[in-house]
């Protein structure tokens, strides 16, 4: 299907900002976060040729993974170490932007600039990582702050270590947004979390309601039904691209894991390929909760490169650690990561933007106020 059929049949949205003149559309792209928003309705679920981003979680025998592909068109990306101390503020142009001091030091990986993540894990385990989800409607403006569906991963990675603290923090902080996405949410303690925005409200899949710890672009309970349909037909899990066939092949791998036989890590991986979406899968992660380590592969460098937590000084006051997910490196990558600059955002939001449709437009001066953006975060140790 052609780029702009598939725009005009299935994302009416989109639809809007690319007829728009491109004053109008300046406007709409101000500030970042709601471009990057354009940029997720494709990379987690709009693709012309396959549907994206499936996560997981492996427990069993003391083991605790967590498996996220990234599928898009862009691999540019950027691992950043997040340092605990530093206070920040959501960066809104039509709400009251909720602020936060972190609590916790976190490694995330980054595709449209630091401070705005896809997901990541923090220092105390707690692991989330977003997709798409049609049919999300976020929560009216009320008292509480708010923050954007990216530095929502961001708030509660510096905040939070369990599940239940994210699902309670909703009670403080609202996520506000016009993309509709949903959240896989797990930590050390083995529990695991769907967050959905249904119809102005969190609804979280937790405990007896999540029987199986795997989310792709449907809404968990779809998912779930979906599945238990063709289990009681005695049938084979679905092949193809579509959500609710990844759901299904991913579901079937995490009842099957044992974590008491052979690589867990290797097992995480062969899972993810088994759901990979060709050349759109840029990034499989996973995440050793119970070790505090990310693993992690792009689809232009194999090599398996891994990073621990416990290497890491996350205390504020000195430069900030990134490592450009590009780098020819392998293996234990700690030695690698190089002092974080404004140049390195701004080229990683340039390389970034000027290969996502609807953002190769945006002005120079918007980059260089994003890029800038994160100085703005102050140590408070």
């Amino acid at each position: 299907m052609p780029y702009s059929a598939m725009i005009r049949t299935r994302a009416p949205f989109l639809r809007r900002l690319v007829l728009e003149d491109r004053t109008s559309m300046r406007a709409r792209f101000r500030p970042f976060l709601s471009s990057f928003l354009a940029v997720l309705v494709i990379a987690c679920g709009l693709t012309a040729r396959a549907q994206a981003c499936t996560t997981f979680c492996l427990r069993d025998g003391g083991r605790i993974l967590f498996g996220k592909n990234y599928d898009w068109k862009v691999g540019d990306g950027m691992l950043v170490v997040n340092q605990r101390g530093l206070a920040r503020q959501a960066d809104l142009a039509r709400d009251k932007p909720a602020s936060w001091v972190a609590r916790y030091g976190s490694v995330t990986f980054n595709q449209y600039g630091r401070d705005f993540p896809s997901g990541g894990m923090n220092e105390a385990g707690l692991v989330i990582e977003l997709m798409w989800m049609e049919g999300s409607r976020y929560p009216a403006p009320d008292a509480r702050p708010a923050v954007d569906v990216l530095q929502w991963i961001q708030y509660n990675l510096d905040t939070h270590s369990t599940v239940a603290e994210v699902l309670a923090a909703d009670q403080k902080v609202r996520i506000a947004g016009d993309v509709p996405l949903h959240y896989l949410v797990a930590d050390r303690r083995g529990q695991v979390a769907t967050v959905e925005l249904l119809d102005g409200r969190m609804v979280a899949h937790t405990g007896k309601d999540l029987p199986v710890a795997a989310l792709t672009n449907s809404t968990y309970q779809e998912s779930a039904t979906a599945r238990q349909e063709t289990k009681a037909r005695h049938l084979a899990p679905p092949e193809g691209p579509g959500s609710l066939a990844r759901f299904a092949r991913a579901a079937e791998r995490v009842d099957a894991f044992d974590g008491r036989k052979g690589d867990a890590v290797a097992y995480a991986f062969a899972t993810l390929d088994q759901v990979a979406q060709g050349s759109f899968t840029q990034w499989s992660i996973v995440y050793e909760i119970d070790r505090l380590r990310v693993h992690f592969r792009t689809r232009d460098h194999r090599p398996l490169r891994t990073l621990s937590l416990a290497a890491l000084d996350f205390a504020c006051g000195h430069p900030v650690q990134a490592l450009r997910l590009d780098a020819k490196v392998q293996g234990d990558v700690a030695r690698d990561l190089v002092p974080y600059t404004r140049q390195i955002n701004y080229d990683l939001l340039r390389a970034a933007m000027s290969k996502t449709p609807f953002l190769a437009a945006t002005p120079d001066a918007e980059v260089r106020r994003l890029a800038a953006y994160p100085e703005a975060d102050v140590c408070r140790r």
